[in-house]
């Protein structure tokens, strides 16, 4: 294929080039932004104001705020001047918003469930491990215990080793009584030589 000098489509790459040659996106480098149709938001936040609405909505104040703009926006549609009246009986408009705050809130409800279940996970995880631990602190301790006592019952006590000196000492006793019944004081024995050499 001859090369096309205009456009400079056709060329070669040169002679002793490599891949590594080409311009490549740096890894140590974040990526430039890139330009969304949609909005971004932080999830985090979207949850924190979902559970925020959600113990809002299982509140008996927003229950009591409810009551008194239905009966407000009723009493207002039926004894209000005709032309100053928004929402005539059968409150058309009332259905949907009130259809509407609902198709919102279930959501909002979910979301706000799925995120105390995501922390109840995490809780429970975190439980598991605490009581893993403490599990193997008391094994290891109970060995310890295990351990020390029977140490403690090779450990020479005070009441033994006293019992102990005093069988020595009686044994120490028996012997030098045995041995002065058989030993002979050397005076004696001097004098029995004096006599046979005479």
């Amino acid at each position: 294929m001859a090369p096309d000098r205009e456009s400079g489509r056709g060329e070669r790459a040169p002679v002793g080039a490599t891949a590594t040659s080409r311009p490549r996106a740096r890894l140590d480098q974040p990526r430039p932004p890139r330009h969304r149709i949609l909005p971004e938001w932080d999830p985090e936040a979207f949850g924190r104001l979902s559970e925020r609405i959600a113990r809002f909505l299982g509140t008996g104040r927003f229950i009591v705020w409810m009551t008194i703009v239905i009966i407000v926006w009723v009493l207002w549609n039926i004894f209000a001047p005709r032309d100053l009246r928004f929402d005539n009986y059968p409150f058309i408009f009332l259905t949907l918003m009130l259809s509407l705050q609902a198709s919102y809130a279930a959501p909002l409800i979910l979301l706000a469930q799925n995120r105390q279940d995501d922390r109840d996970r995490v809780n429970l995880e975190q439980d598991r491990k605490s009581n893993e631990r403490s599990i193997a602190d008391t094994e290891y301790l109970t060995r310890e215990i295990a351990a020390l006592r029977i140490g403690l019952g090779e450990v020479a006590t005070r009441d033994w080793i006293r019992s102990e000196l005093q069988d020595m000492v009686k044994e120490l006793e028996e012997r030098r009584d045995g041995h002065r019944e058989h030993a002979v004081f050397p005076a004696e024995r001097s004098r029995g030589r004096d006599v046979e050499d005479r």
